[in-house]
């Protein structure tokens, strides 16, 4: 491959764009899908069922297009990465645009399971197009601006959620007439930010010999799974130990993403969807303010954490910022003061922003530069099988244990990045990044 150019700020910071829309993709999902499962009927219990979509079709979805990745040159189509997140960008706004017409739980489910697969086609590419591009010592800047995007994505989304309401009143079909306009903003975000970075950033092509030697290797059916249990067998064991990380990480994630809205409700506004849907509809829209305002946070302090992670280690950083997420998860379901929730999420913020960029400078150093796609699918796979574990559990835990009290829940995900944390001093890591 052609030796990697050094790229201004500007430059990397035009070739995130594109998951800017990713991110306002995901926002929508973490606050708005579960809402509209309760607008239609759902039980608490079903919601971690209801969500099975995400961690399914990135356990399938990443790793193969991370393979197939490998393996592609396609300069007509942009190139190695860039087809692969193009066409996730494209699925991901029809589906965007589809759902606030669901006119049941199983339609919204179906939608969600698409829009899922669009958003894990953009998704894993663009974490190996960062590899791809940027050398050693640009590429903790490059992870940290997708964090930034992450937080600046998310916070439309969740933004779009308390202002939306007071702008389009009423209900269209079975939905709340803001639903239509946050998703159809989200469909525009989706395709118009990546179109943007695909335009703006050309990938470098591979060498002679590194062509012929893709072209040499048959591709079929079967191959993209040869390759991914091939890179399992040979995986770093800093990998293994990341993959323990995300395990109570992003299984606590999910269980906070399904039951803030219905916490709050609680705790705020005492108040339940059954009890009172329009009181409860004012809780939703207060958790859009909240979890746009952690997502503020991530994209304020992102930069600030490359900085950290050169001078005390990538892996203290992490630490350190998952034990203010988790001391910010304990403390929330207990605040009965509505703004005082904010300073509770903001640990949440800061442990996303590390989330979303530090742990790939972890592993990044020790994965080979021929396989990033892979292996950045295969970390993927880390983060959708706790997801995938929680989906098929955590509604027994909930009705059994935790007496369907979304409170509690919220309590629960706190333990888990506790637990997260202690792990994460634990990794082997050396020289993570290059000064």
């Amino acid at each position: 491959m052609l030796k990697k150019p050094y790229l201004s700020f500007w430059q990397i910071i035009n070739m995130n764009v594109g998951f800017f829309g990713i991110q306002y993709s995901f926002g929508l999902q973490q606050s708005a899908v579960n809402p509209i499962y309760d607008f239609l009927g759902a039980s608490p219990d079903q919601l971690p069922l209801l969500n099975l979509a995400g961690p399914l079709t990135g356990l399938l979805i990443q790793p193969l297009i991370g393979a197939l990745s490998d393996k592609t040159w396609l300069p007509k189509f942009g190139g190695r990465r860039k087809p692969y997140f193009l066409i996730g960008a494209l699925i991901c706004s029809l589906a965007l645009f589809l759902f606030p017409f669901s006119s049941s739980i199983w339609m919204a489910a179906g939608l969600l399971w698409i829009l899922d697969a669009g958003n894990n086609t953009a998704m894993e590419p663009y974490r190996a197009f960062i590899a791809d591009k940027l050398d050693e010592s640009q590429q903790p800047t490059g992870f940290q601006a997708q964090s930034f995007f992450t937080g600046f994505g998310q916070t439309l989304a969740n933004v779009s959620l308390f202002l939306f309401p007071l702008i389009f009143i009423g209900t269209t079909g079975k939905l709340p007439t803001w639903v239509f306009a946050s998703f159809f903003l989200g469909a525009v975000c989706s395709i118009a930010s990546v179109w943007w970075s695909s335009h703006t950033t050309k990938e470098i092509p591979p060498s002679d010999e590194e062509l012929k030697q893709m072209q040499s290797e048959s591709l079929s059916v079967i191959t993209p799974f040869v390759d991914i249990l091939k890179a399992i067998k040979h995986m770093p064991k800093v990998m293994w130990q990341l993959a323990l990380v995300y395990l109570f990480q992003w299984y606590a994630l999910f269980c906070y993403w399904q039951n803030s809205s219905k916490s709050i409700a609680l705790s705020v506004w005492n108040t339940t969807p059954e009890k009172d849907m329009k009181l409860y509809g004012e809780a939703v829209s207060w958790t859009g303010l909240v979890n746009g305002w952690y997502n503020i946070v991530t994209f304020l302090i992102a930069f600030a954490l490359v900085g950290f992670a050169k001078k005390y280690s990538a892996k203290y950083v992490h630490f350190a910022c998952l034990s203010l997420a988790a001391i910010g998860f304990l403390v929330f379901p207990h605040i009965e003061n509505k703004y005082l929730l904010f300073p509770a999420i903001t640990g949440f913020g800061i442990g996303w922003a590390s989330m979303m960029g530090i742990p790939y400078l972890l592993v990044v150093s020790k994965i080979p530069k021929e396989r990033y796609g892979v292996y950045m699918g295969i970390i993927n796979m880390m983060i959708v099988i706790p997801m995938f574990i929680q989906t098929i559990t955590f509604g027994f835990i909930m009705k059994h244990f935790l007496n369907n009290d979304p409170r509690l829940a919220i309590t629960f995900a706190g333990v888990l990045l506790v637990l997260s944390a202690i792990c994460t001093l634990f990794m082997n890591t050396k020289k993570e990044i290059s000064e």
